[in-house]
């Protein structure tokens, strides 16, 4: 028993345990906000140092910028660096206030005549910027930008006039979605796990789950991915997953999957993890800045899912 008063030392995870290979690779490659959020998140650090770190990205338009999201490079504010910024600011509890009020603020003046956001903002033009990512001057509204971002300022019930449009969008293109991809199909879960109004939220996930399932934009069995088409434009072998979909049990994607298929893509999530302790990105990878930067993301994240579903990963 400790001495009265004494503070007690947390158990010094084994050393070959995925989350110590993790801190290593992090600790080597990553940037500083990835860094202290590693450590808020893996280390009981505060999330004060994530906020801090999370403010060099801030422009003075309430937006952010500077490469957060690392296949977009050069410092103008982007709907994808900002989304970026408000999943961090979800995952260590800091969505509220009146940094959030500047966020909805940025988001309105970007949006499209409909209300919602555009995938790139015309501003980056002249920047370098992956080439998989199309810069226009009159860009559409588009899901895979809004439904994340609803869904998170719902989630953290967030009320600002900005939602009301935004929100009418995203339900309408995802319940109009006959064809899609995994990646859009990430942002309608983003958007309907959140979603005020549960019912419609539950028919609309269902009928996307049977959507996935038909058009085979899961792998159920990592065993035979050649069994599974990559959708077009994508990298090759840039397949998506059951835990992809539904990123902690509650989801509403979880429900598209026997215990068995998302048993299964866990065990292929775990067995990713590579020699130095990161996690490889599947995506396209197009210069070695953002490819560097990226896989600390995706090494935070696969540590998430697999401790969401109660892995163990000390």
């Amino acid at each position: 028993m400790a001495a009265s008063g004494a503070t007690e030392v947390p158990p010094t995870p084994p050393p070959h345990s995925p989350v110590t290979r993790a801190e290593r690779f992090v600790r080597l490659t990553a940037r500083v906000l990835e860094q202290h959020r590693f450590a808020h998140h893996f280390r009981g650090a505060a999330a004060d140092p994530v906020e801090t770190a999370l403010d060099a990205y801030r422009n003075e338009d309430g937006g952010y910028g500077h490469a957060l999201e690392p296949d977009l490079r050069g410092p103008v504010s982007q709907p994808l660096h900002t989304a970026h910024a408000l999943r961090v600011l979800d995952a260590v509890g800091r969505c509220a206030g009146q940094r959030v009020e500047r966020i909805c603020r940025y988001l309105t003046s970007v949006s499209t005549a409909d209300g919602a956001l555009p995938a790139i903002h015309p501003s980056q033009r002249g920047y370098p910027t992956a080439p998989f990512v199309t810069v226009v001057d009159d860009p559409p509204s588009d899901l895979l930008a809004t439904g994340p971002v609803v869904g998170l300022l719902h989630r953290n019930e967030v009320w600002h006039a900005w939602l009301f449009r935004a929100t009418d969008f995203c339900w309408q293109a995802v319940e109009c979605l006959e064809t899609s991809h995994p990646y859009e199909i990430e942002a309608a879960v983003a958007f309907l796990d959140a979603a005020p109004d549960r019912r419609r939220a539950e028919a609309a996930a269902d009928r996307l789950g049977r959507l996935v399932r038909e058009h085979r934009l899961a792998v159920l069995d990592p065993g035979d991915l050649d069994a599974y088409p990559v959708s077009p434009g994508y990298a090759p072998g840039e397949h998506h997953f059951p835990y992809d979909y539904a990123r902690t049990p509650r989801s509403l994607a979880r429900a598209w999957f026997t215990d068995e298929e998302m048993a299964r893509s866990l065990d292929h999530l775990a067995a990713q993890q590579q020699e130095d302790g990161g996690w490889p990105v599947r995506w396209r990878r197009w210069a070695p800045a953002p490819a560097l930067e990226a896989r600390p993301l995706v090494t935070i994240e696969a540590l998430r899912v697999l401790s969401a579903y109660g892995r163990a990963i000390d």
